[in-house]
């Protein structure tokens, strides 16, 4: 990983604004392509960060893809867009927008001044920030790009967006991001191929059948959205009343009693596979993201998620079909899928 974030080459020495400030930056240039993070010096003088890949857009125009940043390293944060300055995160500190800090071994960008709120909560205020340049998830370079999501999936549901994907992966930092780049692309191929063969290449949001009793009424909670209410949905298809209330618990979303909205926001459905995918072991013994990024193999993400139905020879078709997909995917990322593919 870089130890600055890339910024457009400049194209004579006058563009060329490296100063005592807080940031690196250029001069905005009409036209010229800009990726998330880098920071330009407007003709007004004012320093703007780019929030979203663009191809030069005017940044007091189009404001979705640019926000004013201080770049003068306030709160003692980090200047805008470098992570070569970043210190950590202190609770209680005042911060700027543009300001990075390293919490936790991960980079945070501030999305708006703020007063110490910790990044990993206050995802309004903070961002994960890769400090390699490059838009997409937390993982830079390594985050599949919507070119390749789109040859994984040629089929599947407008539902299924790259961005609802793209926005998900940020609110779980630790996604794609932990250790080097082949074992981010290894996890991410993982990920998707499993997301793949539980919806048929993204093309189920919701399961056939919905007429499985999949609510423990025991739970002290019951079933407040109504006992067939707990069917699959999203990447990982989503089931039982205890996985919706431990997921909205995560997120911050009320799953228990409204479990439909896993069908009506992509951002929110991309979040809950998330949630399975780094926190929950199944009928395994780690959870899938342990799996990866310690080298246990995609067998072992499989065992997971449905290991009690397909692992061990009770149904070695259901499991090629997953290490299909992963080998498939891997080569678009361009990663070795490695060992330990079957359970």
């Amino acid at each position: 990983m870089a130890a600055t974030v890339a910024v457009i080459a400049p194209t004579a020495a006058s563009q060329a604004e490296v100063s005592a400030q807080a940031c690196t930056y250029t001069n905005w240039a009409a036209g010229t392509q800009y990726y998330t993070g880098n920071i330009v010096k407007y003709t007004n003088g004012q320093f703007y960060i780019a929030e979203h890949d663009n191809p030069g857009y005017d940044p007091i125009i189009s404001t979705w893809f640019w926000e004013p940043t201080s770049c003068d390293g306030g709160g003692g944060g980090g200047g805008g867009g470098t992570c070569s300055g970043a210190v950590d995160w202190v609770a209680g500190r005042q911060y700027y927008t543009g300001n990075i800090v390293r919490y936790n071994g991960s980079y945070y960008i501030a999305e708006h001044d703020n007063p110490g709120y910790d990044p990993t909560i206050s995802t309004w205020f903070w961002e994960p920030h890769n400090c390699g340049g490059g838009g997409g998830g937390g993982g830079g370079g390594t985050v599949p790009t919507e070119a390749q999501f789109n040859q994984m999936f040629p089929g599947r549901n407008s539902f299924y967006t790259y961005q609802g994907f793209i926005d998900a992966t940020k609110t779980i930092p630790a996604f794609g991001t932990t250790g080097n780049d082949t074992v981010k692309k290894q996890e991410f191929a993982a990920f998707l191929a499993n997301a793949s063969h539980e919806t048929g290449g993204l093309v189920y949001i919701e399961e056939i059948n919905k007429n499985n009793d999949l609510c423990d009424e025991s739970q002290p909670y019951g079933c407040p959205a109504g006992t067939y209410a707990y069917y699959g949905r999203g990447p990982i298809q989503l089931s039982w009343n205890f996985n919706y209330k431990a997921a909205g618990d995560y997120l911050g979303l009320n799953l228990l009693q409204n479990p439909y909205q896993v069908a009506q926001n992509s951002t929110t459905a991309w979040r809950t596979a998330i949630w399975y995918w780094m926190t929950q072991r199944g009928p395994g013994t780690m959870t899938p993201h342990e799996a990866m990024v310690n080298s246990r193999g995609f067998g072992q993400t499989i065992r997971s998620i449905n290991g009690s139905l397909e692992c061990d020879g009770r149904n070695p078709a259901q499991v090629q079909s997953r290490v299909k997909s992963y080998q498939d995917f891997s080569r678009i990322l361009g990663v070795d899928p490695g060992a330990g593919l079957y359970c």
